[in-house]
C-alpha cells in the first residue's frame, strides 16, 4: 500500500520549520512512500524548495498561482497524490521515525477509511503555567479527554491525519470555506471533510495515538491574549459550522458536558486538596476562553443575520 503524504507551505519566515518537518518525512520507516509539497502561491519560497528536494525520487513539488488557503491547497496536494492513502501534516509539526508506518498498520489490520494519530505538544519555549491541557485543540494538538487508544473519533487534527484517498476526493476533500487562508479566521477545517465521509459510508477516523507527530507551539502560541483572540474566533468558525454542517453541533455540546460536568470538577476538587498558583490559573483559563468562544459563537449569529439583512435589503433595492 503506497502513502503519500501531502505538505503545504506558505512562507519564507517558516522555513526552517518546514524544512525540519520534510526532514522528519523522508526518514520515515515505511516504504512505499511519496511526498508531495505544495507551495501556496510564493514564488521565493517554491524556487528554494526545488532547490533543496527538487532532484530526490518520489518528492512531487507544486505552486499554487496564487495564495488559495490550507484547505484548497491539501486538496489539490491529495490530487496530485498517487499513493493509495493521503497523510497530511502541519508544516510546523516534526514525524515521529514511524508515524507512516503506525498509520498504514491500521489500515492493514481493519476496513479504516481514515487514520490519525496523535498531534503532540512540543513547546519551543517553557510551557505557560496558565495554559490548561483541556484546550490543546486551540493550537491544533490534542486535549485532554480527546479519545482511546483505536476508538473511533469523528476527526483528529490537520496535523495528524489520513484518509483512503479515493474516499477523501469522492467526499470533495477540504472545504476551502475554511481553514487558514491569509488573515482568514475560519478554522477547525477537519471536520467538515470527516463529517461528509461520516454521512457517505458511516466510518469516522480511527485515532490510532502510537502514530505520533510533534506539533511545535512557539512563543506567541502561549500568549494569553493571543490564546483568548484565537478562542474567540474558534467559537465563530463553529457558528460557521453549524450552517455549513448543522450535524456538527452534537460533538461541541457533548465536549462542554464533559468540561463542564467532569474536568471542572476534577480540577476543583485538585485544586482544593493541593493548592497551587499553576492550578488556579488553569482553571481561570478554562472559564475565560470558554467565555470567549461562546462570544465568538454569539458573533457569529450575529454576523449572519446581519449578512442576511443586508442581502434582503440589497434584493429589494434592486426590485
Amino acid at each position: 500500500m503506497k502513502v503519500s503524504v501531502v505538505i503545504c507551505t506558505y512562507a519564507m519566515d517558516r522555513y526552517d520549520v518546514f524544512s525540519e518537518c520534510v526532514d522528519s518525512v523522508l526518514a520515515q520507516t515505511y516504504e512505499p512512500l511519496e511526498i508531495v509539497i505544495v507551495v501556496d502561491g510564493n514564488e521565493p519560497v517554491f524556487e528554494r524548495v526545488q532547490s533543496d528536494y527538487g532532484d530526490l525520487d518520489d518528492v512531487v513539488l507544486h505552486c499554487n498561482d496564487e495564495n488559495q488557503g490550507i484547505s484548497y491547497s491539501r486538496t489539490r496536494g491529495a490530487e496530485i497524490a498517487t499513493g493509495d492513502v493521503v497523510a497530511f501534516i502541519d508544516d510546523d509539526a516534526v514525524a515521529e521515525l514511524d508515524w507512516i508506518e503506525e498509520l498504514a498498520r491500521v489500515y492493514d489490520e481493519t476496513d479504516a477509511i481514515a487514520v490519525g494519530g496523535h498531534a503532540k505538544p512540543d513547546w519551543v519555549t517553557k510551557k505557560p503555567d496558565f495554559f490548561p491541557e483541556e484546550f490543546y485543540w486551540l493550537v491544533g494538538c490534542d486535549e485532554r479527554g480527546m479519545g482511546e487508544h483505536m476508538e473511533e473519533l469523528r476527526n483528529t487534527y490537520g496535523s495528524n491525519i489520513s484518509f483512503r484517498r479515493d474516499v477523501f476526493l469522492t467526499v470533495g476533500g477540504y472545504d476551502e470555506n475554511t481553514g487558514r487562508q491569509g488573515d482568514r479566521h475560519i478554522q477547525a477545517h477537519e471536520a467538515p471533510v470527516c463529517i461528509r465521509m461520516a454521512n457517505a459510508y458511516g466510518k469516522g477516523v480511527i485515532y490510532n495515538t502510537d502514530a505520533v507527530v510533534n506539533h511545535k507551539l512557539f512563543d506567541y502560541r502561549g500568549d494569553f491574549r493571543w490564546l483568548v483572540f484565537r478562542s474567540f474566533w474558534q467559537g465563530y468558525s463553529k457558528r460557521i459550522m453549524d450552517l455549513l454542517l448543522p450535524e456538527a453541533s452534537g460533538d461541541k455540546n457533548e465536549y462542554l458536558r464533559q468540561l463542564m460536568l467532569g474536568f471542572v470538577p476534577d480540577r476543583l476538587s485538585n485544586l482544593v486538596r493541593e493548592p497551587s498558583m499553576p492550578k488556579a490559573k488553569q482553571l481561570a483559563a478554562i472559564f475565560v476562553f470558554t467565555a470567549a468562544v461562546g462570544f465568538g459563537y454569539l458573533y457569529g449569529l450575529v454576523d449572519m443575520e446581519r449578512s442576511e439583512l443586508t442581502v434582503n435589503r440589497e434584493d429589494v433595492s434592486e426590485a
